[in-house]
């Protein structure tokens, strides 16, 4: 019998369970290494190409709406209109204004200096960010608790204004990134610099340096002094802030802030930054002039060629269109506010050629710019007079004629005087001077009636709506101040018809265009004219417009009043001492209608025509 061979415990292989069987293992030796670095490189891999493709994605996202970098520089934004007074200060600017374009060459140095000190200190030498002036902001900030320092770059404005918009958003901060680096990529610091000075925006709608200085300094970026140049630099911070036109006091600080940080970089010594301070005034504001602007820009825009820029050269007189505004509302705030008068327009213009030198549409353009001289229509009263009277003398009449003051009655109408007393027969030149109504409605009646007067009115140039019956003798009509004012030019002028106008010149994209302004033509007999100016002469000498009379001037006008003392008009000519004499209408009411306190065309009206013509020269 077979007996197998005995094996010691120390020499069994060990065994373990496997699907209930006893399966003897391997000897033990040594184990096989993990592939946990194969593993690691796999899925670093893995996650490398998934980075990629979000890289991508985000690329993709962030660039989806960027703007073409070559097409922004081009400079898309909105036609500028540029309105100059006669002395060539501008007025008033609509749009994007912006000056000639220009090189680092063509400036001071000290305005690009300037421009580094105070925005980017550091510009010449980072890479268009930088991590140091972040840094520096970042500690500011935090140290101060507030907003105290910004740590864009000039070339991150450049992108930002220029390229995107202010939205404080992380697409548009990671835009803003990707076109920085866009643009030191592709232009040199001197460009980008140049970029940023002729395209950056200052203040009261200038857009680059040279506009800014034409604007606030009525001279070219070429020109500026030192303090000029710290001043347009230190705008960006807050162009509307900081202005001249808005916050004088606030820009000359500013200004100031500048100049010491010229000298904290090196680009001036502290000697040069005191004379600088010591010498920043600006020049005196014009007067505001926004109704005849408006006015101006609304004839203007229809000429233009699309998308142009333009500059219009005005008639504006500037020491004039201050009197006016002065005097107006002087007028207002005292003795007019105690007779309930809340408004008043006037006009200024030579009857010679109608060039408008002065306009004022109210109180205040602010707060009201609707234009009460050009687009209100208001019945004139007596004011409408001489041409009831001109159409007289075309008739046959003669100042001397005799006329009958005496109550009439046409239908149920039953027109009285305003003093209520009638005096009989009296002179044409008489009846004019005392407004007699009573002789009015006569004369309307032996010239052939309404449609006679208003033939007169029409050549004169009142193109507005005139009632077509007998209470046209009275002025029921309604009619604007600058209409009137320049159909009584003819009267002054020796009978020659002239158009109100305000446009001296344009120039568009450098380009002058033809106004095609029409002649003065003659429409009345300078004869007839000589004896409208010698009646109306009579009504400042010894009628109703006594209180127009300047001593020493020929002063000649009518004066006007409407029912319930709704309307007050005093429209005439002065004559000048070293210059033309000048037409002055002037009317005095409320926007609502509501009557004011027995103020008469002879009281109020007269008194400001006065006012204003003997500051006239």
């Amino acid at each position: 019998m077979y007996s197998a061979p005995q094996i010691s415990p120390e020499d069994r292989p060990p065994t373990r369970w496997n699907d209930a069987r006893l399966v003897p293992q391997e000897p033990a030796g040594p184990r096989p290494p993990r592939r946990w670095g194969w593993r690691l490189l796999r899925w670093s891999f893995v996650l490398a190409i998934w980075m990629v493709v979000l890289g991508g994605v985000g690329l993709v996202y962030f660039a989806w709406d960027l703007p073409r970098p070559e097409a922004a520089l081009d400079g898309r934004r909105k036609p500028s209109l540029t309105l100059r007074d006669g002395s060539d200060r501008i007025i008033a600017a609509f749009g994007d204004v912006v000056g000639d374009p220009l090189r680092l060459s063509d400036l001071p140095g000290t305005l690009p200096a300037a421009a580094v000190s105070v925005e980017d200190r550091r510009f010449y030498s980072h890479f268009g960010i930088d991590p140091i002036g972040i840094a520096r902001a970042l500690y500011v900030n935090l140290s101060t608790g507030r907003l105290a320092q910004g740590g864009s770059t000039i070339t991150q404005q450049v992108a930002k204004n220029i390229f995107l918009t202010s939205a404080r958003t992380t697409k548009r901060k990671v835009q803003e990134v990707m076109l920085t680096l866009w643009l030191e990529n592709h232009f040199t610091k001197t460009e980008i610099l140049e970029i940023w000075l002729n395209r950056i925006y200052l203040g009261s709608g200038a857009w680059g340096v040279d506009a800014a200085s034409r604007l606030y300094f009525g001279v070219s970026a070429r020109e500026v002094n030192l303090w000029q140049a710290a001043l347009l630099a230190g705008l960006t911070k807050a162009p509307s802030r900081f202005s001249p036109r808005v916050d004088p006091v606030a820009a000359a600080k500013r200004a100031r802030d500048v100049l010491a940080a010229m000298v904290e970089t090196g680009a001036i010594t502290a000697a040069q930054a005191a004379q600088a301070s010591s010498q920043i005034v600006f020049p005196p504001r014009g007067p505001s002039a926004g109704w005849y602007a408006d006015w101006i820009a609304e004839q203007a825009q229809p000429m233009l060629p699309d998308g142009a820029d333009a500059v219009v050269s005005t008639s504006l007189d500037a020491p004039t269109q201050a009197i006016v505004q002065a005097t107006l509302e002087a007028l207002l705030d005292g003795p007019g506010a105690a007779a309930n008068v809340s408004q008043g327009a006037v006009v200024v213009l030579d009857p010679a050629t109608g060039a408008v030198l002065a306009m004022a549409g109210g109180r205040d353009h602010r707060t009201s710019p609707y234009n009460r001289a050009v687009v209100a229509r208001r019945q004139p009263g007596s004011s409408f007079k001489p041409f009831v009277w001109l159409a007289a003398l075309e008739k046959g009449a003669r100042p001397d004629d005799i006329v009958l003051d005496a109550p009439i009655r046409l239908g149920t109408w039953s027109p009285s005087n305003f003093d209520g007393k009638f005096r009989g027969e009296i002179s044409l030149e008489e009846a004019l001077a005392q407004s007699i109504n009573t002789a009015s409605v006569r004369l309307v009646l032996q010239v052939g009636g309404p449609r006679a007067v208003i033939a007169v009115a029409r050549r004169l140039g009142i193109s507005s709506a005139l009632p077509p019956n007998d209470t046209i003798a009275l002025g029921t009509g309604e009619v604007g101040l600058l209409e009137m004012a320049g159909a009584y030019a003819s009267f002054f002028n020796g009978g020659r018809l002239v158009t109100p106008h305000g446009i001296r010149s344009i120039v568009a994209d450098r380009s002058r265009l033809s106004l095609n302004q029409p002649e003065p033509t003659q429409v009345i007999n300078p004869d007839l004219a000589a004896m409208m100016v010698r009646m109306m002469g009579a009504v400042v000498v010894r009628g109703s417009g006594r209180a127009a009379a300047v001593p020493g001037r020929l002063v000649a006008g009518k004066s006007g009043t409407t029912q319930d003392f709704r309307d007050a008009w005093f429209v005439g000519f002065v004559g000048g001492t070293s210059g033309p004499g000048r037409i002055i209408g002037v009317w005095l009411g409320n926007d609502d209608n509501r009557p004011m306190a027995n103020v008469t065309g002879g009281g109020l009206p007269a008194k400001l025509f006065h006012d204003i013509a003997e500051q006239l020269p």
